[in-house]
Order: structure tokens, then sequence, then C-alpha cells
């Protein structure tokens, strides 16, 4: 690798937001946020909505889609389209 013109990798706590879990890994993603570790030291926190502890792949669950009540909703809010004119 040439050096100096790679981002930085540092040790990095992903929150999953949806399953509550922490993950510690490599990264070159930045934060402002930070937290303190099982070990005493602060890492940058970066919270993600899904991972590997929520994901209905690796969990084996499956989650039901309501796709009549967001087609219902859309034509209460937008009414239904125009028939076309012969």
């Amino acid at each position: 690798m040439r050096p100096r013109i790679h981002p930085e990798s540092r040790l990095v706590a992903f929150r999953d937001r949806a399953a509550n879990a922490l993950f510690l890994n490599r990264s070159t993603a930045a934060s402002t946020q930070t937290i303190e570790w099982e070990d005493g030291n602060t890492y940058p926190l970066i919270d993600v909505d899904i991972s590997s502890a929520s994901h209905p792949f690796y969990t084996g669950t499956s989650r039901v889609v309501d796709t009549a009540g967001r087609v219902e909703r859309f034509e209460r809010r937008y009414g239904r389209a125009a028939t076309a004119r012969p």
C-alpha cells in the first residue's frame, strides 16, 4: 500500500438500534459520538438501523409486510388515479 493515501482504520463501536446490540469492529467511518467499551477504552459510536443481530436473513424471522394497507393509505391520501379516456 502506498503511504499517506489511505484513510485511518481504527476500532469503532457500532450500535444496532433495532436489536440494541453493540459490535466493536475496525472501520474508517467517523463519528462525533463516543461510548465507553467494556475494556474501559472510549471508542467512536455509530448507530445503524440493521445489522446481523436484527436482519431477518440472519435471525431466521420474517416480517409481514402490509402492502394492502399501504395501497389503501396511498389512495386515501392522494385519491385514485384518473381513468384513461378513449
